[in-house]
């Protein structure tokens, strides 16, 4: 069963940095069908990850979706975003839509070979 990382760079905005920082940074995105199918990650900078559905994050790039610590939307024809709550605030990362898409069809692969795998 394979793994999925995506490494990316996304705009980070939070609600203690009100400046709006252009400059991107690394991110990471995961995928481990062994862990629940059902989950992706996002990995931000300082060892910040958030796992969340990821039909949340296919809905999220069509519409706006989600009403807890993690909600989805497009953002323009070529960009999504990520927002994420958490005790310490709130990270709002803006993607670009390609990215997250190749993410999401590589995840989707994984977890085709890893139901073939468990069928033989």
């Amino acid at each position: 069963m394979s793994v999925v990382e995506q490494y990316e760079r996304a705009h980070i905005v939070t609600d203690h940095d009100i400046q709006d920082d252009r400059d991107a940074v690394p991110v990471v995105l995961r995928y481990d069908p062994r862990d629940d199918p059902r989950l992706v990650r996002i990995g931000l900078p300082g060892a910040h990850e958030y796992a969340f559905s990821r039909s949340l994050l296919e809905q999220g790039l069509r519409s706006p979706a989600g009403t807890g610590d993690v909600r989805v939307w497009p953002c323009g024809r070529v960009q999504a975003v990520v927002e994420f709550h958490s005790p310490q605030g709130v990270a709002v990362v803006q993607f670009d839509s390609g990215a997250l898409l190749r993410f999401l069809r590589r995840t989707y692969m994984a977890a085709a070979t890893a139901a073939a795998v468990a069928h033989r």
